[in-house]
């Protein structure tokens, strides 16, 4: 197919019951502008799932979070019509005292984990918190996505999903 697998990272930091949460509105070309999302990026040269995810929170928010204090919580694996193909590594960790650093990625804001729902968030990352908060069980979801940036499929540990149902009961 020629397409190039990206390989990324996005954790969620967690404290009294809220999620530290990035609402990107700072870069140009960005394929989550207006979104809000967790932080993370992508992998460099012969780092891990969770070197990766220490790194880019610590770049992110200047929290640095020991490696053995990351929950790798899910693979997603995200499809779209438009040619991006990419493995994400899901974690979430309990976060530090403090407040985040300025990030020139977004605005760092904490959100009640039952208000993440009203945010403009993609249509599949509701599915994964759903996800996250039903269970401590690790995960795999495959989500493709239209032209259009719908979600058109859903896929959960090999086996396709009513996400239509699920997202309905929100």
């Amino acid at each position: 197919m020629g397409r190039k697998t990206e390989l990324t990272t996005l954790c969620y930091l967690e404290r009294d019951d809220k999620y530290l949460m990035m609402h990107r509105v700072s870069k140009k070309n960005d394929i989550n502008k207006d979104k809000w999302i967790g932080v993370g990026g992508h992998f460099e040269d012969g780092e891990s799932p969770e070197e990766c995810a220490k790194r880019e929170i610590y770049e992110e928010t200047g929290f640095d979070i020991p490696l053995d204090q990351l929950r790798y919580r899910a693979v997603i694996t995200f499809i779209s019509d438009k040619g991006d193909y990419e493995l994400m590594s899901l974690f979430t960790a309990k976060c530090p005292a403090g407040e985040p650093k300025e990030c020139d990625e977004g605005r760092l804001e904490w959100v009640k984990k039952s208000d993440v729902f009203d945010l403009n968030i993609w249509e599949g990352d509701k599915i994964f918190f759903l996800l996250l908060e039903e269970s401590e069980k690790f995960f795999s979801l495959k989500m493709a996505y239209d032209l259009e940036d719908n979600l058109r499929e859903a896929v959960l540990d090999g086996k396709e999903l009513d996400f239509k149902a699920v997202l309905s009961k929100l």
